[in-house]
C-alpha cells in the first residue's frame, strides 16, 4: 500500500517515485492521519482546477489550512476572486512585462558579473533569489532596503516542520511581513509616487452591488504581501532546479549555449521536470466520485502538481529532461481561474536568467556537499546551491 506524507524530508527529497505509485495504484489516495485526499493524475487534476463548483479555494491552498480566511487572491472563489484578479491582473499587462526586460536583464547581468572571476559561487544565495525578488520589488515599488529581509520572512512563512505542522515562527514572521507592506502603504497614501501601488490606489473597483469604491489600506497590504511572496519564490526556485537539469544533462546544456533560442522551450521543460510547487489545495463542496472512490463534502484535497506533470498518460518517458519537449498545456502555474497572474514575468526572468548565466557561465558543476534543500509546505526548492566554474570555459 502507497503511503504519501508531503512533509516527510524522504518524500521532500525526491517525491516523483511516491507519485508514480499514487497514480499507478491510487489516484484517488486519502491520508486519514494528515487529513488530506490527494489527485495524482494529470487529467483529474486539470478538471479539479477547472471545476470551481466542487473543489473551492476559499478553505486555502494548504494542507493545514492555515492561510483560511486570509485576504488573499489565491484563497477566494468567484465572485470576490473576479473582482479583485481585474485589480490585480493591470500590473501584469503585457506592456508592462515587457518594458521590464532591460531591468531584468541589466540586474542579471550585475548580480553574475560580481562573482564572474571566481571558481565557486552560490546560485541561490547570489543570484536566483535576488534576481526576481529586485524584479516584484520594482514593479510593486519596494525599497532596496526592504528586499533582503522580505525574502527572509518569505522563507520563515513557507516553513513546515516534518510532521506538517506550523510553528509559531511562521505566524511570527507573517506578522512582521504584513507590517512591513502595510507601512508602505500607508507611505504611498502620504507620498504618491510613478508605481503600482500608487496606480491601485487611485483605482476605482465596484462591490458586488456595483458600488464604486477604492481598495483600502488592509487591502492593499494583503495584494502586496501576496505578490512579494509569490513574486519572487516561484523564480527563485525554478533557476536552481534548472540549473541541475542542465548539470545532469549537459550535452543540452551545451545545446542552449550554442543556440540561446531554444531556452525558452527549456523552461517550459524545466517548470514540468521539476515545478517550483509541488501541491494546490482545495475543499470538496460537495461528494465526488473519481475512479470508484468517493470523497465526501468538506474535505480537504490537494492537486498534486508534481505528479501531473509526470503522468505517463500525458508525457512519454517523463522523468527524462528534454529541453525539446512538446508542452501543449501547462499546470505547473496552476490552471483555470487561478492560473499565476505572474506566469508571464516568471518565464521572462527565468529566460533572462538563463541567458545571461549560459552566456558567461558554459560550463559548470554541482559542488554536491554544499547542497541545502529547504522544507516547506507546498514549494519545492534548495536554499544553497553551490557552483563550480570551469576557469578555461567560462567567457
Amino acid at each position: 500500500m502507497v503511503e504519501y506524507n508531503p512533509f516527510s524530508r524522504e518524500t521532500v527529497h525526491n517525491p516523483f517515485p511516491t507519485y508514480q505509485r499514487l497514480r499507478d495504484e491510487a489516484p484517488v489516495y486519502h491520508n486519514a492521519e494528515v487529513g488530506f485526499w490527494a489527485l495524482s493524475r494529470y487529467q483529474d487534476v486539470i478538471a479539479a482546477h477547472l471545476d470551481t463548483d466542487v473543489f473551492s479555494s476559499a478553505h486555502g491552498v494548504t494542507i493545514e489550512g492555515v492561510d483560511q480566511g486570509a485576504p488573499f487572491l489565491i484563497v477566494k472563489d468567484p465572485p470576490e476572486h473576479t473582482l479583485h484578479r481585474k485589480i490585480v491582473a493591470r500590473m501584469f499587462t503585457p506592456r508592462r512585462i515587457a518594458q521590464l526586460e532591460p531591468f531584468i536583464r541589466r540586474t542579471a547581468a550585475e548580480l553574475l558579473d560580481r562573482v564572474r572571476d571566481a571558481d565557486r559561487f552560490d546560485l541561490v544565495q547570489d543570484f536566483s533569489f535576488r534576481l526576481p525578488l529586485d524584479v516584484i520589488s520594482e514593479l510593486i515599488g519596494i525599497p532596496v532596503a526592504q528586499r533582503e529581509p522580505i525574502h527572509e520572512l518569505s522563507d520563515r512563512i513557507a516553513a513546515r516542520t516534518e510532521d506538517g505542522g506550523t510553528p509559531q515562527d511562521v505566524y511570527e514572521a507573517s506578522a512582521e511581513l504584513w507590517g512591513i507592506l502595510a507601512e508602505l502603504v500607508r507611505d504611498r497614501r502620504r507620498n504618491p509616487g510613478d508605481d503600482v501601488i500608487t496606480l491601485l490606489m487611485n483605482t476605482q473597483v465596484e462591490d458586488e452591488d456595483g458600488t464604486p469604491r477604492s481598495l483600502g489600506d488592509g487591502e492593499l497590504a494583503s495584494r502586496f504581501l501576496e505578490l512579494a511572496f509569490a513574486g519572487h519564490e516561484t523564480v527563485a526556485k525554478l533557476i536552481p532546479n534548472g540549473v541541475i537539469a542542465l548539470t545532469w544533462y549537459p550535452d543540452q546544456r551545451r545545446e542552449l549555449v550554442a543556440d540561446p533560442s531554444l531556452i525558452p522551450n527549456a523552461i517550459e521543460e524545466m517548470l514540468r521536470w521539476d515545478p517550483p510547487s509541488h501541491y494546490q489545495g482545495r475543499w470538496t463542496l460537495r461528494e465526488v466520485e473519481l475512479h470508484g472512490v468517493t470523497i465526501p463534502a468538506d474535505q480537504r484535497v490537494i492537486l498534486i502538481t508534481g505528479s501531473a506533470v509526470h503522468d505517463e498518460r500525458k508525457y512519454p518517458d517523463p522523468e527524462l529532461f528534454d529541453i525539446h519537449r512538446d508542452i501543449d498545456r501547462h499546470v505547473s502555474f496552476g490552471f483555470g481561474r487561478h492560473l499565476c497572474l505572474g506566469a508571464s514575468l516568471a518565464r521572462l526572468e527565468t529566460r533572462v536568467a538563463f541567458e545571461e548565466l549560459l552566456k558567461r557561465f558554459p560550463d559548470f558543476g554541482i559542488d554536491e556537499t554544499g547542497v541545502q534543500r529547504q522544507y516547506s509546505g507546498n514549494v519545492r526548492g534548495l536554499s544553497s546551491l553551490p557552483l563550480l566554474i570551469e576557469r578555461s570555459a567560462a567567457v
